[in-house]
Parts: C-alpha cells; structure tokens; sequence
C-alpha cells in the first residue's frame, strides 16, 4: 500500500450532502473477484487476502481516506416519475482516492453494504447473483471500449436473502465499485427540488474543482459545466450502441456526471440488432429500450439543465445542452470504427457508412458481436469473414454496398488480427442464456470454474482491442 494516494474529498462539501453510515456486519466474507489490474492503479496490489477481505468485505477504512461511510443523498426521475425519496439505500462512499496513472480522482463505492437512513424498508443487501452479473457487465464493458465503472470487488458474505425476482433463499453478496465521481443527475435535482440555491452552488464548485478543473473561472461556469457533462454522457452513449448493450434502468439518479456507465442490474447485450429491444422486464413500455438509449440520455440531460438555471439562464443553458446531437451523431461513428479497428475517412462519409450497416445488420438480423468480430480491419478480414458461422449472411445481395465500404477503409494501426483471440471462430459474448449459464453451477453446486473461464476469455478480449490499465 506503500503508493496508495488517499483522499476525502466529498467529506468536505458538509453534512447536508450525505449521512455517516456503518455498515452491515457480515457472518462470512469469502473472496469471489478481485480486480488485480484496478488494485495496481490505486496502489492496493499488494494487499494480502486478509488485508483485501478486512478492507473490502469489512469495509474497515482504507488508511487516509474517509473514516466512516458516506450515504449519498440524491433525488431522481425513475422512469421518468420523480422521486424524492432516493439517497443510497445499499451503498455508500466507502473511500476515495487518486488514480496513480492521471491523477484523477477515485471513488470506491459500494452496492449491498448493509442498511443506511435512505433503505426505505429495504434490507441494504445484494444477492449473490446480482454481484456476479455486475461483475461481468463492467468486464465486458470494459473490454468493448465503454466508459464504465469497475466491479473491483464482490465477496460473498454468508447470508440468505429473499427476493421476489429469483429463486429464494438466495446468497448475499457486497460489491465494491470503482469509479471518478458518485455525483449523480440526481444529486443536482434534490438541491432544486429543495430550492437550495447555495447547495446547488457549493456542489457545482466542488463538481468542477475535482472534476471539470479546467472549467473554474471560464466565465458561466454552470453552462461550462452542463457542456462537459453532456459531451461525456453523449460520448458513453455511443459506446453503448457500438457495444450492443442495453443497460435497462436509465434513471436520472443512474447517470453521473463524468458519464460512466455505472449500476448494472437488468442488463442485456444484442442478440440481433433491435432498436426495441428490452433489457428489465418490468420495463413494460419499452422506455429504455436499445434504441431509445440516445434520447433518454438526452431528456435527463435536460433535467440537470433545468437544475442549472438558478445559477445561469435558459438562454446560455439551451444551447448547451442542444449541443448533445451533434456530439452524438459524431461519437457513433467513432465508436463504430473502433470497434471495426478501422480509421475514420471522414464525418460525412463515417455517418454515411453506419447508416448503411445498422440497414443491413436490421434487415439480415446477423448476430450483432459477430459481425464487429468477422470484420476488424474491413478488408483485411475477408477470408476470416468467410470462414464465419455468419459467413451467409455477407454471402447476400444486401452485404455487397457494405463490402464495398469496407474495403474503402484502412486498417487502424492498433487492429491487432494476429492476436490469438481473432483466430477463433465466434467473439465472447455475454447474452442472457450465456449470463444464466454461468450462474447455474454457482447456484447448484458452488462451481465457480466458468465464471473464472469467462473472466480469462474477457481479459483475452480485452487485450485483443488494446484496452490497457
């Protein structure tokens, strides 16, 4: 621990912003993931498993950063119905620290920690399996190029729970996530809801000074900052639909402001590209469906623009947060072609290229991680194309125009087509049967043997596409 850089920053914005919490303790604490390569950017590698189960599991301070727990307060639109009555009812900020790679500010926070003065009724805990499902979401995430936060540990901790939703009694879990900042949408829109104009003020200096430095004392510092939030939101966006992924509870209190994906629950990735494809199932409407992501983004964008107005006007706010298509319309492109591994030729021919291949992915109904696998580098992947269990699919009329553009671009120089995962014949996946497959022998016999597979086939993934620590 000797290169661990603690910090208590969010202490400092004051007891009207969170609730000292303890958390809950637990009869056992069995290590289940721990993330090695996050541990080394934080400096905790070295921790012992004792160390790692004390600090994780216990939740005993980390030396120099927060001495007790912070629960969060913060309001939100859950699908799109406003709720005062949020705060972190299973978490809290357990520590912060610094990222020994940037500089940049940490969070570890916590999912199933026991009960807080926000539970409402609830028992604080996380099953088991909802911390194995979060564990493979960030991982893939992560590996796809997504701005996600990090599941840097779950551990079992030994009690029965019981839950409507799955098979009960059912085991416990506590996760500890890592990411920049736990600030949510949400925790602007208490503060407007409670008409507190110098706590909106007080978090938006803060906001800015950990966050957004570059932003202080550049004029409309609120407009400043609603464009730095949108451009970071919209960018994650993007990822999303490169990736295929549906996260399903797109909340204003699950939406941060440095625009990590963040908070997994009913997540789903694409069988077949489907703009309505759902991922919660009490998700009735489809209001968070795949292709509906983009202007959910969008409309809880425009809830923390009106918290903002206090503090500026509609007038410098409005074309701020408008700017969210443009930066859409260009970050899609971009995360498509990363994906592809191939190198931009331009906006207009970029947007013209992805139209044409979400027509074709909809119309042929092609397996959608298949396809971004088959064709990394465009042209230099044609025989691999053709060995593909999707090779009928490019064998059709409809393929031709997309062929046709594949070859108009070159590889980027990161393609990496002689990494041994490209030599496979399906990329890894994570759809819903794949998640319930390996959830089953945890379930049934305590077999955790494909989960850590898995978990090797994802980091082979992610080196393959170059994503580093």
């Amino acid at each position: 621990m000797n290169t661990f850089k603690p910090a208590r920053r969010h202490e400092s914005l004051g007891d009207a912003f969170y609730d000292r919490a303890a958390p809950a303790n637990f009869p056992k604490t069995i290590l289940r993931h721990r993330d090695q390569r996050w541990a080394g950017r934080v400096g905790l590698e070295g921790l012992s498993q004792t160390e790692w189960l004390a600090h994780f599991g216990r939740l005993e301070p980390l030396p120099g950063s927060l001495e007790t727990p912070l629960a969060l307060r913060y309001h939100g639109h859950q699908f799109r119905t406003y709720n005062p009555d949020l705060g972190d009812g299973r978490g809290f900020l357990f520590a912060q620290a610094y990222d020994l790679k940037d500089g940049r500010l940490l969070d570890f926070g916590t999912k199933g920690s026991g009960r807080t003065p926000w539970s409402r009724g609830g028992d604080g805990r996380l099953t088991l399996k909802g911390g194995v499902r979060e564990v493979l979401a960030a991982e893939m995430l992560e590996a796809l190029g997504v701005n996600t936060s990090k599941s840097f540990s779950l551990i079992e901790t030994g009690e029965e729970l019981q839950r409507g939703d799955e098979p009960s009694p059912t085991r416990s879990s506590v996760l500890v996530r890592l990411s920049h900042s736990h600030i949510r949408i949400g925790t602007f829109q208490r503060l407007a809801y409670l008409e507190d104009h110098a706590g909106l003020r007080q978090l938006l200096d803060y906001a800015i000074a950990q966050y957004y430095p570059h932003l202080a004392g550049e004029g409309d510092t609120a407009a400043g900052f609603l464009g730095a939030v949108v451009a970071a939101v919209a960018r994650t966006g993007a990822q999303w639909i490169a990736a295929g992924f549906v996260h399903g509870v797109l909340n204003t209190d699950n939406i941060n402001i440095t625009g990590e994906s963040f908070d997994y629950g009913p997540w789903r990735f694409l069988p077949v590209y489907d703009p309505n494809f759902t991922a919660a199932y009490f998700d009735e409407t489809g209001l968070y469906s795949f292709g509906r992501q983009p202007d959910t983004l969008a409309w809880n964008l425009t809830r923390l623009a009106e918290c903002l107005l206090p503090l500026s006007s509609i007038e410098a706010l409005e074309p701020v947060l408008n700017t969210i298509w443009p930066i859409f319309r260009a970050e899609l492109p971009k995360a498509m072609l990363r994906r592809l591994g191939l190198t931009p030729r331009g906006e207009e021919e970029d947007s013209a290229f992805v139209t044409a291949l979400f027509g074709f992915l909809s119309a042929s109904q092609a397996p959608y991680e298949q396809f971004f696998f088959d064709w990394r580098g465009g042209a230099l992947s044609i025989e691999r194309a053709a060995k593909s269990p999707a090779a009928g699919f490019y064998a059709t009329p409809a393929f031709v125009p997309i062929a046709d553009a594949l070859e108009g671009y070159e590889a980027a120089d990161d393609v990496n087509l002689d990494h041994a995962y490209f030599a496979r014949s399906a990329p890894r996946t994570m759809l819903i049967e794949q998640m319930e497959a390996i959830w089953a022998p945890i379930a049934e016999a305590d077999d955790w043997s494909l989960f850590h597979a898995t978990l090797a086939e994802i980091a082979q993934m992610r080196e393959a596409y170059g994503v580093t620590v």
